[in-house]
């Protein structure tokens, strides 16, 4: 029986496993805040102004590198970087050496059982182009992500 991918590592994922192994929760695009003294990271409903909420996909995926200056390439964080990346992300998974979660669509079969499990932020976020800087913290998420 052979081993699916999603249980490689990740150096030896070809590109189209490594796209296939986000799950599309959009959590990453949320802009997010680390608290100084204990490094936590807190996360808000504030999207990249580049994420479609009702898909709860990137609008420029291709270039959005090129148009979102501080928009990061998780391909190229090392193991301790992806500690940015929310806790129940497949990359930052898979590069601790855990499995994937239950819901992932990976294991489901199904590209909405990320939403159906309350993962994802369908329907949760505000365009960054609608909210001045200043007002993000109004935004940090106080309740516990599922999963998270």
């Amino acid at each position: 029986m052979t081993t699916p991918f999603w249980e490689k590592r990740l150096e030896a994922l070809t590109d189209g496993e490594w796209e296939a192994l986000c799950d599309g929760c959009g959590r990453c695009c949320m802009q997010k805040f680390e608290d100084e003294d204990t490094g936590e990271m807190l996360y808000t409903s504030i999207a990249c102004r580049l994420f479609d909420d009702a898909a709860c996909r990137c609008r420029d995926y291709a270039d959005r590198l090129s148009r979102v200056p501080d928009c990061l390439n998780v391909r190229t964080l090392s193991a301790g970087q992806m500690q940015w990346l929310p806790a129940t992300c497949a990359y930052r998974l898979r590069a601790e050496g855990k499995p994937l979660p239950r819901w992932h669509p990976l294991r489901t079969g199904d590209p909405d059982s990320v939403h159906a499990a309350g993962i994802s932020m369908r329907g949760r976020t505000r365009s960054e182009a609608e909210v001045p800087e200043a007002r993000w913290p109004e935004y940090i998420l106080v309740e516990e992500l599922p999963g998270a």
